[in-house]
């Protein structure tokens, strides 16, 4: 029954969010290349805070634990699983003083108001997950950014998003590679709850009356670890605190 109550309501909900998509472009290029960077930056976050007033319109709740644990003054790489693009609205978000840089597909990169145009020209970087080799400089060059300007990485290890919420196995080059160019970082584990739930039928219809939770564990200086064991204890610290699925 919430299935096919969700379809009219899904209507009403995309209309709204693609309106704020396709309104925000253009304030986006007008901010950068009027104003600068700081400009388009909170031209971006009021886009995503935009975005989840619309998705508070089906119902959508957000709760974020131990935000105080976050470092301030030091370059953050936050680590977490993925389960929908409601991850990446939320943090920009709610993350929004530590200024979040995205590791993201190539694919993202083009087509889609504002987030493409976010992506290229708001200090994320795209790479092409069938070319390990092309990612290796544009992930350095990340690091090497948010080590100099004390900025945030955005890593999801798993490299696609879960569809049931139980975590994939993460890959440890990304990580490896930001942790080796930013040495003064700490990573942030951050474990999601029901984004997934989001989208469990696809993109159409979303569903109604979901709690998203994102929890911010203890945060680990990158000089403090070798990388194996900061591998170990970030991986562990997201998957331990993922429950939905189990």
């Amino acid at each position: 029954m919430q299935k096919i109550i969700s379809y009219p309501i899904s209507v009403i909900y995309y209309l709204f969010f693609s309106s704020v998509l396709l309104v925000f472009h253009p304030i986006q290029w007008f901010c950068l290349n009027v104003f600068g960077y700081q400009a388009h930056k909170v031209s971006v976050d009021y886009l995503n805070f935009f975005l989840l007033r619309c998705t508070n319109l089906i119902g959508t709740t957000y709760k974020i634990e131990n935000r105080e644990r976050i470092p301030t003054g030091v370059p953050i790489i936050f680590v977490s699983n993925h389960q929908s693009m409601y991850d990446i609205i939320t943090m920009i978000w709610y993350f929004r003083r530590f200024h979040c840089k995205f590791v993201s597909k190539k694919e993202l990169g083009k087509g889609i108001p504002s987030v493409s145009y976010n992506l290229r020209h708001g200090g994320s970087v795209l790479i092409d997950r069938k070319d390990p080799k092309q990612a290796i400089p544009v992930i350095k060059g990340l690091s090497e950014y948010i080590e100099k300007n004390n900025r945030a990485a955005v890593i999801f290890p798993e490299g696609t998003r879960s569809k049931t919420g139980k975590p994939k196995e993460f890959a440890q080059s990304g990580l490896k590679i930001l942790c080796k160019y930013a040495p003064s970082a700490y990573v942030v584990p951050v474990s999601i709850n029901n984004s997934w739930k989001m989208v469990k039928y696809g993109l159409f219809p979303v569903t109604l009356g979901n709690r998203l939770t994102f929890t911010v564990h203890e945060p680990m200086a990158v000089k403090d670890y070798d990388f194996a064991e900061l591998m170990r204890l970030t991986e562990k610290a997201v998957v331990e605190g993922v429950n939905e699925y189990k």
